[in-house]
């Protein structure tokens, strides 16, 4: 039952099948001023690292320039390490991030809106789409984004450049090719390779998550189905089964021989581009896994824990954590507390449940929806006439979030087993109500 739970999770945060209208190039957009350089941090080593709190929620993305890693989580922030330096200002998760040569990082978030960002300086908007960002790319001066209004978008740091309509529904994935082109991954299960003249379609059959392009101008492609397709510029494609389940990150090694693949079924191996062959698994990693990156002579890998697990690419032993130690277990035993386990990465029992994805559960039967004090409600879940009982929760977990409570942030997913969502109650009748909890 729990991994269904994931599964609907996943599934519907990552290919939500929606139509969207076709986009044109707005005539101008506002341009956006890009904060001026900071000053220069004093890293810690990983042992002060492992120490720092880490994020609050799943982490959702993760990219690497070989000094400094960020993450994004469901939490609503970018992280940045080994400083463990926090960035905000999106209203939502933070699905994509992205780091340009001088350090500058790019962040996209649920809310739609792409965002420069320096540590100590306010965050600014360079632009967005009509729905959540997805991926993010850079190349040079170059962004690119992704987004689930059937778009990608090409910008510079002024603002937005090109609008590249195309993809039946949610574009999921981006990349910039060895000619200046753009390669996007859609629901559609097609890859477009897009130029000044257009795109050339790539048509795969399913519904594709991740893509990278190596220097010679291979494209890889991770696909619902767990099937990892390579493509040459010749256009002769070869294909390598990861797992049954969907593929949810790519990442290149630095020198292009080594692709990192992980899943939704926590699936991390290293694979030999040139042979297509598996080299190296990553034991011990979590599920779902949602995203992977070199970091120099490292492997991060973020997922449904909080923290970002570093790996030896050689080995595949674990070389420790970036982030405080992954939530603990829910107190007590029995189908119930197995249940919340899912619910635990965002929620906390305890009367401060510090930075979490979801607001603290405690006292929570009784209370009014969205009055949990310092927590960023969405407008529209503020302004819902609800009290949280046991009978408004089973709704919610039986019909889904989006349709329970209209204008939550929280991922559509359900219960479908009626005896899991009782004994979910009458776990949470016993927790929220005990005695105030320590994280």
């Amino acid at each position: 039952m729990l991994n269904s739970i994931r599964l609907l999770l996943a599934v519907s945060a990552m290919w939500g099948c929606v139509a969207h209208a076709q986009m044109t190039l707005p005539s101008h957009q506002a341009a956006a001023t890009l904060p001026g350089p900071q000053a220069t941090a004093t890293l810690p080593g990983p042992q002060a690292a492992a120490s720092l709190p880490g994020h609050g929620g799943p982490i959702r993305a993760v990219a690497a320039d070989g000094t400094h890693i960020v993450s994004g989580s469901f939490d609503g922030t970018a992280l940045v390490w080994p400083e463990g330096l926090v960035l905000r200002g999106h209203d939502g998760a933070v699905n994509a991030v992205a780091l340009m040569a001088d350090g500058t990082v790019v962040t996209g978030g649920a809310d739609g809106k792409i965002m420069l960002q320096r540590y100590g300086t306010e965050p600014v908007t360079l632009g967005r789409h009509d729905g959540p960002v997805v991926a993010l790319a850079t190349q040079g001066e170059r962004i690119a984004s992704a987004g689930w209004d059937a778009t990608a978008r090409l910008w510079d740091r002024h603002g937005l450049v090109r609008v590249l309509s195309g993809h039946d529904g949610n574009v999921n994935a981006v990349a910039f090719a060895p000619d200046g082109g753009v390669v996007t991954a859609g629901y559609d299960g097609t890859l477009r390779h897009w130029n000044d003249a257009g795109a050339a379609v790539i048509r795969l059959g399913v519904p594709q998550n991740a893509v990278v392009v190596a220097r010679d101008g291979q494209i890889l492609a991770g696909g619902a189905d767990g099937v990892l397709r390579r493509i040459d510029p010749d256009s002769t494609m070869s294909e390598l089964r990861v797992d049954t389940m969907a593929i949810t990150g790519l990442g290149l090694s630095p020198d292009d021989t080594q692709v990192a693949v992980v899943s939704l079924g926590g699936v991390a191996m290293l694979i030999d581009r040139a042979h297509l062959q598996i080299t190296t698994v990553l034991h011990g990693s979590e599920a779902p896994l949602w995203s992977v990156a070199f970091a120099g002579a490292e492997v991060v890998t973020g997922g449904a824990g909080r923290v970002l697990r570093r790996w030896d690419p050689a080995s595949g032993r674990p070389l420790g954590l970036l982030g405080a130690a992954p939530v603990a277990e829910p107190p007590g035993e029995g189908r119930g507390a197995q249940v919340f386990r899912a619910c635990a990465a965002c929620h906390s029992l305890a009367t401060d449940g510090g930075n979490r994805a979801g607001p603290s559960l405690h006292g929570l039967f009784g209370r009014q929806v969205a009055s949990q004090p310092d927590y960023p409600y969405s407008d529209a879940l503020r302004a819902l006439d609800l009290v949280w009982t046991p009978q408004a929760v089973a709704h919610l977990f039986t019909v889904g979030p989006h349709e329970a409570t209209p204008g939550t942030k929280m991922p559509e997913q359900v219960i479908a087993d009626p005896a899991d969502r009782a004994a979910l109650l009458r776990f949470l009748e016993q927790a929220t109500r005990a005695s105030p909890l320590k994280d």
